[in-house]
């Protein structure tokens, strides 16, 4: 029988709007059709098409308004767009029914986290780690952000309770911390421990890892998150200037 890969459904969702900003169906300045009707027609759950909304509020499509709806913003311009390809759900997504949070509390800086964020192996550090879901393809990312205790405490983040909000806005919004940039490292490994399970992939199926170091505008970074994602669920891409 023939092998058929299908599209997870956030992403159907967001490359058809997409399409209607550009082709003017939706254009600068109208109100998105709310949730409800876009559960109703891509046939899709809530968080997927909340998960849809994000990242095309992330890539500088549409902008939300608390209590008035999600307006469009326009065609970003391709430098806006750039180095928006990857957006990682530990860092940037709200905290909802297709994200568990399988721990958060105190822990001793694994050697990966500890380069990232320049301390000693073994440093105590926040931890808070998140397996993604989305509807019709399973687990999709595995995350643990590690974070300076300093960093973390009043926060909250080291607790059981969901966040409202994705962990850099919450962390600008509770600390005053100001992000700049991004130092990403990706390799590839094979699941260990309790990855294979969780992830719902066979031992010997390949994990992309990746290696974030989220700085400030002074390159010192304030926090690290290590990723997991099933290689056979994901596609990178990035798009860069020659010469």
């Amino acid at each position: 029988m023939p092998l058929v890969v299908r599209q997870p459904k956030y992403v159907v969702i967001v490359n058809a709007l997409q399409q209607r900003i550009e082709d003017g169906t939706y254009p600068q300045g109208a109100m998105l059709p709310s949730e409800t009707e876009l559960v109703r027609e891509f046939k899709a759950s809530r968080p997927v098409v909340v998960r849809a909304l994000d990242l095309l509020r992330q890539d500088g499509w549409i902008d939300s308004h608390q209590g008035k709806g999600r307006f469009v913003l326009g065609i970003p311009r391709q430098e806006q767009r750039r180095g928006r390809e990857r957006n990682y759900a530990v860092l940037d997504t709200v905290e909802s029914a297709d994200s568990q949070l399988l721990a958060a509390g105190v822990v001793p800086a694994p050697p990966r986290a500890a380069s990232a964020l320049r301390l000693e192996t073994g440093t105590p550090v926040v931890a808070r780690r998140r397996l993604v879901l989305v509807d019709e393809l399973g687990p999709i990312e595995l995350g643990t952000a590690y974070l300076p205790t300093d960093l973390a405490e009043g926060t909250g983040v080291g607790s059981s309770e969901p966040l409202g909000e994705g962990l850099l806005r919450h962390l600008t919004a509770r600390k005053g911390a100001q992000f700049d940039h991004v130092s990403e490292q990706i390799s590839a490994r094979l699941p260990a421990g309790d990855e294979a399970s969780l992830l719902q992939v066979r031992p010997r199926d390949p994990l992309l890892t990746v290696l974030l170091s989220v700085c400030d505008r002074t390159g010192t970074p304030l926090l690290a998150v290590d990723v997991l994602l099933p290689a056979s669920r994901h596609e990178l891409e990035d798009v860069y200037p020659l010469g």
